[in-house]
């Protein structure tokens, strides 16, 4: 297994929009094949501020989603519409 964080800092007021985003996305990666749980955690000190982590049966199955088109579709929307600046991606191993 692995899993991925991905950080995202939002644009004051785009809290909620982002969430909701979010459940959409939640609801695509169910499906994916190789995907196991995701999480999104708001940091309790600045509310935009955001982690979310996903755990995938290995690094091929979260590069098979990043390609998908609804996650392209997503990502342009947020770079565009709620997000402060580019999202910071980690990788950690199983």
């Amino acid at each position: 297994m692995v899993r991925i964080g991905m950080n995202y800092k939002v644009l004051p007021g785009k809290e909620e929009v982002l969430e909701r985003a979010f459940s959409y996305v939640f609801g695509v990666m169910s499906e994916m094949e190789g995907h196991q749980n995701s999480y999104l955690y708001c940091d309790i000190a600045e509310s935009s501020s955001y982690l979310l982590v996903s755990e995938c049966s290995d690094e091929q199955a979260f590069s098979d989603f990043i390609r998908l088109d609804q996650f392209a579709k997503v990502t342009n929307w947020g770079k565009e519409q709620i997000l402060a600046g580019p999202p910071k991606h980690q990788v950690y191993g199983s």
